[in-house]
């Protein structure tokens, strides 16, 4: 599960991560523009992948883009925008067959140069996007901003972050703000665009087989001048709480989200933040945790619930669905279940169940070309060298005493309840 990989630096903060593998049939590149999650840039850089992916310099539409990349053996290009911790991350892949295997080894170049071209060379009028293109986007960014609501468990997820974090940057939503579309145009956006180019941390992450040609050719043409790249701080991590929130927020719904966020002082470059991570499967990690045995299955009390560490954040959040009338008999049993893990009340198999649970969860990542990349920019974020080996070796070295130590300093900061409107 080793892999053999190369950090070249093409510039001013550019750098490309080639990841050498031949377990897989096919090639995987993408980029990563990370920013500084900021309110006042965060609608119209998740706006920014909507429109390029509507033309290029030679291919003017997104249907003739799709065209071409479909032609190319079904290459398959994707966009995402989330956050990693106060990072706004925008990320750029296409995944296709490779090559060699088609005796086509010119295809590897083509996509390459492809999914460049959607990034660097978008269609323009007048100097700037065009006009139809960002309208059109703009209206399906509002819809898709407005449908966060439909999905309640997210929602709810997202209600407790903005609450318990609403003096740090981690609480702004990744895909922006209705609010804040009206006063986007084909200019103001395309200057973003370009300072988004020329300011952000680029990660180009390249998984599959390559060559020397390959190599080459990606250094070349990704070396880019620029003087000035945005710093990105590493995120404050709150120790401890000094205000408990309860937030009751009323909605249509049939069915009760309640998330409980804590806070854990563990920073992830702390040797105790492998026995939260353990402390965090014990609790409600799958159903072997105690929540699931407790809540769910002992009291009936849930239809599902479940813990989650958020690394950057060093923030524990608990999250389930209820029915309305076992709000306070749920939160009591949450809390218990805390209370003994705390005390060191569960026993060796709960400690082994997690780490298997955990080590397994870590080994999934090298049978995915995708992930593979996702894992290596999650390192390179938090400056961690470690590889997929020796990160289980350390949860393997987590005792008893790491976890109860761990859990002592999880501390409940608030609760976000979605309550019936009725």
């Amino acid at each position: 599960m080793e892999f053999n990989n190369k950090r070249i630096k093409l510039g001013n903060g550019i750098y490309l991560n080639l990841i050498q593998t031949s377990k897989f049939k096919s090639n995987l590149l993408s980029y990563y523009f990370v920013r500084p999650l900021k309110r006042e840039e965060v609608t119209k850089n998740s706006l920014v992948p909507l429109v390029l992916k509507r033309g290029t310099e030679a291919l003017n539409t997104s249907i003739q883009i799709e065209k071409e990349f479909e032609e190319m053996y079904g290459a398959n290009y994707s966009s995402a925008v989330n956050k990693r911790g106060e990072r706004h991350i925008i990320r750029f892949t296409a995944e296709w067959a490779n090559g060699e295997y088609l005796n086509n080894s010119e295809l590897n170049f083509k996509v390459i140069d492809l999914l460049r071209s959607v990034i660097y060379n978008p269609y323009l009028e007048d100097g700037v996007f065009k006009k139809d293109y960002v309208n059109q986007e703009k209206e399906n960014h509002r819809v898709r901003i407005e449908s966060k609501i439909n999905d309640k468990r997210s929602y709810a997820v997202n209600r407790c972050i903005e609450e318990m974090c609403k003096y740090e940057d981690f609480s702004i939503y990744p895909l922006g703000y209705v609010e804040d579309i009206d006063s986007i145009d084909e200019k103001n956006l395309y200057e973003q665009y370009i300072d988004l180019l020329n300011t952000s941390q680029i990660e180009i992450f390249y998984v599959g087989n390559y060559d020397d040609k390959i190599e080459s050719h990606l250094i070349s043409s990704n070396k880019i001048e620029r003087e000035n790249v945005a710093e990105i701080p590493r995120e404050n991590v709150v120790v401890s709480v000094k205000q408990k929130n309860m937030i009751n927020e009323k909605l249509d719904v049939n069915q009760g989200k309640i998330v409980i966020g804590y806070r854990t002082g563990i920073p992830f470059e702390d040797k105790l933040y492998n026995g939260l991570l353990i402390a965090n499967d014990i609790l409600g990690g799958g159903p072997n945790s105690k929540l699931f045995k407790n809540v769910r299955e002992a009291e009936s009390l849930a239809y599902y619930v479940s813990s989650t560490i958020i690394k950057y954040k060093s923030i524990m959040l608990v999250d389930g669905g209820i029915e309305f009338a076992n709000y306070h008999k749920t939160v009591d049993i949450i809390n218990k279940q805390l209370g003994l893990l705390k005390e060191g009340i569960f026993t060796d198999d709960d400690i082994e169940i997690s780490k298997k649970s955990i080590k397994t969860s870590t080994e999934s990542i090298g049978d995915s070309i995708f992930l593979i990349s996702e894992f290596f920019l999650s390192q390179i974020i938090a400056k961690d060298k470690r590889s997929l080996e020796e990160m289980i070796s350390d949860f393997n070295q987590v005792t008893r005493e790491d976890i109860i130590k761990a859990a002592s300093n999880i501390t409940i900061d608030t609760i976000y309840f979605m309550n019936s409107s009725n």
